[in-house]
């Protein structure tokens, strides 16, 4: 299948792996572009731009199709080495980087006079017109219905999605909700070049994360999902747990006067309790309603060749049928 995100960052199928916390290693990265799609290493997992180098000779040594870099943008007090990243990115010859969080637009320049194609998440048009017009080669369009950081505007993809079609002249994929053969030929349907999954990757044989976390999202539906941080303006979609219960009564109890501070133990260095050694209630981790879609733990290319056979069996078979009746 040929799109304009195929041609963009030189991949077989218009398949993208989002960077994920403790999830977006050089393992799962590779077995994804391996696969014909676009994996992503995530930047900020890695604790130095040292590591971040070696994670990526990690995903060379693995593969020798295209894969990412996801760098996202926090304001923190303590901020990564973002500079540093960035030059480990450049150095190792990294075709593509996808930017999240924050404007990119200091690191821009950078990026693009080293020839890297750049990608950035955006929960709504306006964002995706300020990448736009900063010059971004394409944007990840992500849905209310997404795991993480969904913004503030709560629009679902089907709205989403043909109103970036409608505004945007760079390429997009969508993001949120995605699983399968079905999204990707509706994204493809309301004028997106491709998708992203994130959810969907976590729940197959190379992501390196423990196998409780997997079997927690097989047997999740799409009701198991909380929305957290919304007091805070800092919205994350996470997989219920009691941990996520016990912060959402926090919000409930203090209301307008809550802090982040106020919920620290359910929010801060979770991640590696939870992706490398299972503890599933240790706190609130990032997970979409689209866990109401995944059935099984198939390795990525068993996942990427079953959409793309499933994809075009549905618009020359079933589609294709309903012109021909």
């Amino acid at each position: 299948m040929k799109t304009r995100i195929t041609e963009l960052f030189g991949i077989k199928h218009p398949i993208i792996q989002g960077g994920m916390h403790y999830v977006g290693f050089a393992e799962l990265a590779a077995a994804v572009s391996n696969a014909g799609g676009l994996g992503i290493i995530t930047g900020l997992t890695q604790p130095s731009a040292a590591a971040l180098a070696d994670e990526i000779a990690k995903c060379k040594d693995m593969t020798d199709k295209p894969f990412g870099v996801n760098l996202t943008f926090l304001p923190v007090v303590n901020q990564p080495d973002y500079p540093g990243m960035v030059k480990a990115i450049i150095d190792a010859g990294v075709p593509v980087v996808e930017t999240a969080g924050n404007n990119p637009q200091a690191v821009l320049p950078h990026l693009k006079d080293a020839g890297i194609k750049v990608i950035h998440k955006c929960t709504s048009v306006r964002h995706s017109l300020k990448a736009q017009s900063i010059g971004c080669d394409a944007v990840s369009v992500d849905g209310f219905e997404c795991g993480g950081h969904p913004g503030e505007d709560d629009i679902p993809n089907m709205i989403l999605l043909p109103r970036a079609a409608d505004e945007l002249e760079i390429p997009f994929v969508a993001s949120g909700g995605m699983a399968d053969a079905r999204s990707l030929v509706a994204s493809l349907a309301m004028g997106a070049d491709g998708m992203n999954m994130g959810t969907r990757f976590i729940a197959t044989q190379e992501a390196p994360v423990h196998e409780n976390v997997k079997k927690a999202i097989v047997a999740a539906t799409e009701l198991d999902t909380r929305l957290v941080m919304r007091p805070l303006r800092n919205t994350e979609r996470v997989l219920n747990n009691a941990a996520v219960e016990r912060l959402l009564e926090k919000e409930k109890d203090l209301g307008g006067d809550i802090k982040f501070e106020d919920i620290i133990q359910e929010v801060a260095g979770v991640y590696p309790r939870i992706m490398k050694e299972g503890d599933m209630d240790a706190g609130a981790w990032s997970c979409g309603m689209v866990a109401g879609l995944i059935n099984d733990i198939p390795t990525c290319q068993e996942l990427i060749d079953r959409i793309m056979d499933e994809a075009h069996a549905l618009i020359n078979q079933r589609l294709g049928g309903l012109l021909a009746a």
